[in-house]
């Protein structure tokens, strides 16, 4: 035993550790939820800042992120002048000196038409393409922002930008900084959940959702498409929960005491992640079951709604992890990049996703949840009015100027910001960096950017980086 001097200078966290056996039946108690009135869940983890800085609108953020870049022309931007120029060369004052990509820097550049109409819809009059019904249905409950630019032009890069501020690899994305700043506000289930959907073809890298240089703890939680929702979820053969339980309290009884010697953050990270894994045992099968759905909801967000890793079903899924409190749920979903096939790709992208993401809306907003939530419903870029190949049926990657969608958690309904040149290939009202896109979403979460910050490198590193970044008020 330690002499009395040695017991004096102990720590709380030392002091746990030397009493392991005790440590560790409080810790099994905490997970299996054995004591009185314990309820087997952890408390909310409070982030970096206490709390916002000043009142939020937006509690939490869904983000519906559609990669490969849809083209704002066939969607959302209307160019009759298109349709006057078809097939002839874009005039060289349209078309400047900015950069192309390499796909398209030798040949010709025609005009291109959309192959789609397009009608102003709800009391807004917003233009919205034939190709999205539904999301035509929603208009007067979102602002569409038409002047969004970014810097990428090729696609790892531009999604790179689009999570995380800067075009390389290695810095926190958007969710991973709302979860350092803001805590988990969920006992039982990851402060920031991602989910995939789409084609194969365009690969959505973990690093997109990584927490970069803050602690790994911030990171986002892949659910699955198939088997378990989380990896490694369920219990192998002969384990049974209280087993499991057992087998994390001596883990973690391991861990502290190395954390004692190392002050390593990670193990820390462990420790929690650990825990929270033990948790979603029990929250994740009750938050995958859809049998607690009226017929109503499941057949508004269409037929592939009960088929796991449908854009539907994941849709679905994000407003039941916004009613448990999850801060942040992004979807990737894929296959927007149409270099050829460009009718016949948009028509398959937009039945995947029209009437599942107009259904998100509507449901949050029955439930009263549209209020407080934020929905983004974007790409990396958006395509060019010229036609990449000679059979105008095809567009090349455009930074210069695209479309978005924003709806709830503040953000002010049926309107439209920002106008692009007749072609659509400029920015002529408006410029929306993607840098004040962020912005304007930490503003509404109650966070103010400038003063948001992580020592990194011995650094004040931020999500908006040095760079001038500007609130969009009049979207607020």
């Amino acid at each position: 035993m330690p002499g009395p001097t040695t017991l004096h200078r102990a720590s709380r966290r030392q002091f746990l550790s030397r009493t392991a056996s005790g440590f560790g039946l409080m810790a099994l108690s905490h997970l299996l939820g054995t004591r009185a009135g314990a309820t087997g869940t952890a408390p909310p983890a409070t982030g970096a800042l206490g709390g916002p800085h000043f009142a939020p609108r937006a509690k939490r953020v869904i983000y519906l992120f559609q990669s490969g870049g849809p083209s704002h022309l066939d969607l959302f931007d209307h160019k009759p002048v298109l349709r006057e120029q078809h097939g002839r060369d874009m005039p060289p004052s349209v078309l400047g000196t900015q950069r192309v990509s390499l796909m398209t820097r030798g040949g010709g550049r025609r005009a291109c038409a959309s192959p789609f109409s397009f009608a102003q819809h709800g009391a807004s009059r917003a233009w919205v393409s034939e190709l999205l019904p539904h999301t035509a249905g929603i208009v007067d409950d979102l602002c569409f922002i038409k002047s969004l630019q970014t810097e990428p032009i090729n696609h790892d890069p531009a999604v790179t930008f689009m999570q995380t501020g800067r075009a390389l690899a290695g810095r926190p994305a958007f969710g991973s900084w709302m979860h350092y700043g803001l805590g988990n506000a969920s006992s039982n289930l990851p402060a920031y959940v991602v989910m995939i959907s789409g084609s194969a073809d365009q690969p959505i890298l973990s690093r997109y959702y990584h927490s970069g240089f803050l602690p790994s703890r911030h990171q986002g939680v892949q659910f699955q498409s198939a088997g378990d929702p989380v990896l490694f979820l369920s219990n192998p053969d002969g384990i049974d929960h209280a087993n499991r339980g057992r087998i994390i309290s001596t883990a973690n009884q391991l861990n502290s005491l190395r954390h004692e010697t190392t002050g390593d953050p990670e193990i820390e990270a462990r420790i929690d992640s650990f825990e929270l894994a033990y948790r979603m045992q029990t929250s994740v099968p009750a938050l995958m079951d859809l049998s607690t759905e009226p017929k109503h909801v499941l057949e508004m967000y269409g037929p592939e709604v009960s088929k796991p890793g449908s854009y539907a079903y994941q849709c679905l899924m994000a407003r039941r992890l916004a009613e448990r409190d999850v801060r942040f749920v992004q979807i990737f979903h894929t296959g927007w990049d149409q270099h050829g096939g460009l009718k016949d790709g948009l028509i398959r992208q937009a039945a995947a996703s029209d009437q599942p993401s107009a259904a998100l809306i509507k449901d949050l907003k029955s439930r009263g949840m549209l209020d407080d939530t934020l929905v983004v419903w974007g790409g990396e870029f958006g395509r060019t009015a010229y036609s990449q190949g000679d059979d105008l049926n095809g567009r090349d990657h455009h930074p210069r100027c695209y479309s978005i969608w924003m709806a709830g958690g503040g953000i002010r309904p049926g309107l439209t910001v920002g106008e692009t040149d007749d072609f659509g290939y400029n920015i002529a009202r408006n410029t929306v960096h993607v840098r004040d896109l962020h912005a304007t979403m930490l503003h509404l979460l109650g966070i103010d950017h400038q003063r948001f910050t992580f020592k990194n490198q011995g650094l004040d590193d931020r999500l908006t980086g040095v760079e001038p970044a500007r609130l969009l008020t009049e979207i607020i």
